[in-house]
């Protein structure tokens, strides 16, 4: 790591609740938070990473080191597209939710052709249940009727979708909210299975609409929904619609945010994440056991997009505050990166 200042290191002692951020200010003269130099501070997914920096970068020189060292990486995605998943948590608590938005405008500030593809399970989760439906899940996919698209649509490309865009829009940036109906971006045709009801699988993607916002200076939001070939709409899995947007705009990355800390060796040993691996060795983390249950489907999303020509894929933790941001320009990253 060289010169690189210790505070960059700040992000993987954030891998496990059970660990304590280990560095602390050499003095607490001129720090605006008041908080003692001597205290430890647990992980918590309420704690905003930007008042830790005040404490944990506690110079200006500091604050300097590390935009040069986030130089390179500004300079290598300038101008290259990163498609990022929103899902999970990360739509859910406030604090992170904020992080999130930031981090993507800051993104687009520095030249990164941004998209945004969007989830909602939760919110979906609670609307049906407002009107007496339980959710029902097949392979970990949704099973999706009549009634059950309706609500999709309503909370998904409605509600969650024009939510996302408004923070964009308040905290500076500029975006334009669609879903994979708009502009024929995403065609689908409906999956086998009749347990799975209106659920599809992406048949095509015309990346036109979103190639239109991005050139004009915005970020795309996507919600994942689609048109069927019969002209029936489809509920997409957003990883999978991310990863077939991500593989049609030849993008340089796709960033699935999760509620895991990325690939473990060891689900149960958060120091056991595997930062850098191959796409090769897919297979064989899958035959092992290490990659299993709820990861498979991220995975193959990941192997799907980088067989398509998309140059790396990333896994991260968004409950983590700035994941997006210590993943992208910073030299230990926070989550597993995959490489074709």
């Amino acid at each position: 790591m060289g010169s690189v200042p210790k505070t960059l290191l700040l992000p993987r002692s954030f891998q496990a609740k059970s660990r304590t951020l280990p560095l602390i200010p050499a003095s607490t003269e001129n720090l605006e938070t008041g908080w003692p130099a001597a205290a430890s501070y647990f992980f918590d997914d309420t704690v905003d990473f930007l008042s830790l920096m005040k404490e944990f970068v506690a110079t200006n020189n500091d604050r300097a080191q590390v935009l040069v060292h986030a130089l390179p990486y500004i300079q290598q995605y300038r101008s290259k597209t990163v498609v990022v998943k929103y899902g999970g948590n990360a739509m859910i608590n406030e604090g992170i939710k904020t992080a999130v938005i930031k981090d993507l405008i800051l993104m687009a500030c520095v030249g990164i052709r941004t998209v945004l593809v969007h989830g909602g399970g939760p919110e979906i989760d609670t609307m049906l249940k407002t009107i007496g439906k339980e959710s029902r899940f097949v392979q970990g996919l949704r099973y999706t009727d009549d009634e059950t698209m309706e609500m999709v649509q309503m909370v998904l490309c409605g509600k969650i979708n024009k939510d996302i865009v408004a923070l964009i829009q308040q905290s500076g940036g500029r975006a334009i909210g669609i879903c994979g109906i708009d502009g024929g971006l995403l065609k689908a045709r409906r999956l086998k299975s009749p347990d799975l009801g209106l659920v599809g699988e992406i048949d095509s993607v015309d990346t036109t609409v979103i190639d239109t916002i991005l050139d004009s200076g915005a970020i795309p939001v996507v919600s994942s929904v689609a048109l069927g070939i019969e002209d029936t709409i489809l509920n997409i899995n957003a990883d999978t619609a991310a990863a077939s947007i991500a593989a049609a705009l030849h993008a340089e990355k796709l960033i699935l945010m999760t509620d895991v800390y990325g690939i473990l060796r060891d689900i149960h040993d958060p120091s056991s994440l595997i930062k850098v691996t191959k796409r090769s060795d897919l297979v064989s983390l899958k035959q092992d056991g290490t990659v299993s249950k709820g990861m498979i489907p991220k995975i193959d999303c990941c192997i799907a997009a980088l067989d398509a020509g998309v140059s790396k894929a990333h896994i991260i933790d968004g409950r983590l505050p700035h994941a997006l941001l210590i993943e992208l320009f910073t030299d230990e990253g926070i989550g597993t990166m995959i490489v074709a």
